[in-house]
């Protein structure tokens, strides 16, 4: 090769590339650009490669020197948008689409990158607009039908949302992403085992698709589905097929410096994806505005790739503040071993986006789930699982792989918030009692409505609500009703609703409720059922057999009325009826429930941080012995 032919070194550097030889293509793209630096291809090039070797930074800046050089370079324009959109920087991803639409408008891929980053920005009108017209260009294109059915979900167009993972899987059947994503919508369609044979298809085609493995176990867990044995022998696999052999074995192996505590401030980090207008945050959010800041310094280590309000009023309630959203689980590791965590909070599990894969590679020397999950992560390298007697009970220690460390009072805090309506119930002058819920569909399960059925049986002037944003969805609606009318429940004692206007008339919709009715066989309510306590709503519970079954019981157990936790189906009914043939009780509960809730340990949240301390310590002491043990 003519060592002056800048042409044939790139033509070369193609050669390694399509090999997979990414550093000696590297090498072949910069001698030709030693040649000729105005060779605006072998900029791209390169570029393409830095990003195939992670290297982003230096991929944007070859992208940009290739558009500097041929500002009409079209497939630049597009690329350096992906980079962008890899790193959050949603605006200018747009308007690099943008660029490369506007010099080929028929550039199906560059319609569909414009709308995922649409999609990222919380634009999903705009966002199937761009993928129709990339299919529109494009008929066969896979991705796009894919990612149309992503913006339809966001739209709460369930079916819509299937048939476009379906054309997706039909031209490509092999494509894992399309039937994870299938695996996502079918629980809202009220279709959970069908969901669960889709993640698994999923991790048939692709066994180290870690969020299908995490999405699998959340369902399982969420909606009931198998044993407990079943669900933790799953979780224990996560991490042999998501964590290479090698990461694993010196996460085994890692010792971490012992420091003696001697008074110091223990430092804690909080990994999550939540710290957002997000239900996680209205538990986490009160913890550290109260942590004790003679006692710890608090880190917190958002996952988040979306910002808001509430995100920059938690920034204000922590000592440092570390996004590390856009790089890597090894580097998130490297930046948490160099702030010298000594606890390492997850506040995720397997719910969607979570970064398990930090505490697989053990960043801290301990390491806890608390809060946003309701099972065992099922990691080797997670010590313990933080709960209450209530919500994790002595008997179901063997669900966890982790230790279960038991609070001494109610394992979480809830800030009600005092913007909320204050309650106007009156009873029906008709003389009907209205049960409720407003939790999500996917945890309707079909217990649940066989369930409710018997108490509407139970009660014959009870007519049931149901609230929650599936029911903007038509299919939905008709779903619901016809479940109940296969039971014998008309039409006429079932309302649906879907969203309101606004957050203040949501929580106004609880004074259409003599009793919140909590779900069963999956997961039961938190949020929900703190919300409904704060607006004077009485919660029937049963305390069923795993964590996400009790949390409602320790809730309402921490606000003084364990009486509505009910042993088994027969008294959850006999409780709801006998609250419903009980007026002047509800009438009372209105008025003093909501206070009733401020002087509980629910309100607590001073009294949950120094429980939470004083675990940390508990269990820093311990890992300390263990590790000193390990060494001698």
């Amino acid at each position: 090769m003519p060592r002056n032919d800048a042409e044939a070194h790139r033509k070369l550097g193609k050669v390694f590339q399509e090999q997979g030889r990414l550093s000696e293509a590297e090498a072949s793209y910069r001698r030709a650009l030693e040649i000729r630096p105005d060779y605006a291809e072998a900029h791209y090039d390169l570029a393409n490669v830095l990003r195939d070797l992670g290297r982003q930074v230096e991929a944007e800046a070859s992208y940009r020197r290739a558009v500097a050089i041929k500002p009409d370079y079209a497939q630049a324009h597009n690329n350096l948008g992906n980079v962008l959109q890899r790193k959050g920087r949603q605006d200018e991803a747009e308007a690099s689409y943008r660029r490369a639409l506007a010099i080929r408008p028929d550039f199906f891929l560059a319609h569909n990158n414009l709308g995922n980053t649409l999609r990222q920005q919380g634009r999903p009108n705009e966002a199937e607009a761009s993928y129709r017209r990339a299919l529109a260009i494009r008929p066969d294109f896979f991705l796009a039908h894919n990612n149309l059915g992503t913006a339809l979900g966001d739209l709460w167009r369930l079916n819509e949302a299937e048939t476009s993972y379906r054309r997706a899987l039909a031209i490509k059947p092999d494509y894992a992403e399309a039937h994870f994503n299938l695996g996502n919508l079918l629980p809202y369609l009220g279709r959970p085992v069908e969901a669960e044979a889709s993640y698994r298809r999923a991790l048939e085609i692709k066994p180290d698709f870690a969020a299908a493995h995490s999405n699998l176990l959340y369902l399982l867990a969420y909606c009931g589905l198998g044993t407990n044995e079943q669900y933790l022998r799953q979780a224990r696999s996560w991490e042999i097929n998501a964590i290479p052999p090698p990461e694993r074995e010196a996460a085994r192996r890692k010792l971490f410096p012992h420091v003696p505590r001697d008074g110091r401030k223990l430092r804690i980090g909080y990994v999550s994806g939540d710290f957002r207008l997000h239900a996680v945050s209205y538990f986490i959010e009160p913890v550290l505005e109260h942590h004790d800041r003679n006692r710890v310094e608090v880190f917190a280590y958002s996952t988040a790739d979306k910002q808001d309000e509430v995100t920059r009023r938690i920034r204000g309630k922590v000592d440092h503040w570390h996004d590390i959203t856009w790089i890597s689980d090894v580097a998130a590791v490297d930046l948490i071993g160099r702030h010298r965590i000594d606890v390492l909070l997850d506040l995720a599990g397997h719910t969607g986006g979570n970064r398990l894969g930090i505490f697989a590679r053990r960043a801290a020397p301990v390491q806890c789930g608390y809060l946003g999950y309701f099972a065992s992560t099922g990691l080797t390298e997670m010590d313990y699982w933080i709960g209450d007697a209530i919500v994790t009970p002595e008997s179901h220690d063997e669900q966890y792989s982790e230790l279960v460390w038991r609070l001494p009072r109610v394992w979480v805090s809830y800030a009600g918030s005092e913007d909320a309506p204050t309650p106007v119930w009156q009873p029906a002058s008709d003389g009907k009692v209205w049960l409720g819920s407003f939790n999500h569909l996917a945890k309707i399960t079909d217990r649940t409505i066989g369930l409710w059925t018997r108490v509407l049986r139970q009660i014959p002037r009870a007519c049931l609500l149901l609230k929650t944003k599936e029911l903007d969805d038509s299919a939905s609606r008709k779903r619901i009703l016809s479940a109940f009318k296969a039971q014998g429940i008309s039409e006429a004692r079932i309302e649906l609703m879907g969203r309101t206007a606004d957050w203040k008339a949501h929580m106004s919709m609880y004074d259409r409720l003599d009793i919140a009715l909590d779900p069963v066989g999956g997961i039961g309510g938190a949020t929900t059922t703190c919300d409904a306590l704060w607006m004077g709503v009485p919660v029937v519970t049963l305390a069923g057999g795993r964590y996400g079954e009790r949390m409602t019981s320790s809730i309402v157990t921490a606000i003084g009325h364990g009486d509505w936790r009910a042993n088994d189906e027969g008294d959850y009914v006999e409780k709801v009826a006998s609250i419903a043939a009980n007026p002047s009780l509800r009438t009372q509960l209105r008025s003093s429930l909501r206070d009733s809730v401020r002087r509980s340990a629910l309100f607590d949240a001073q009294g949950l941080a120094r429980a939470l301390e004083n675990a940390f310590e508990g269990m820093l002491d311990r890992s300390a012995a263990w590790q000193i043990s390990k060494v001698r």
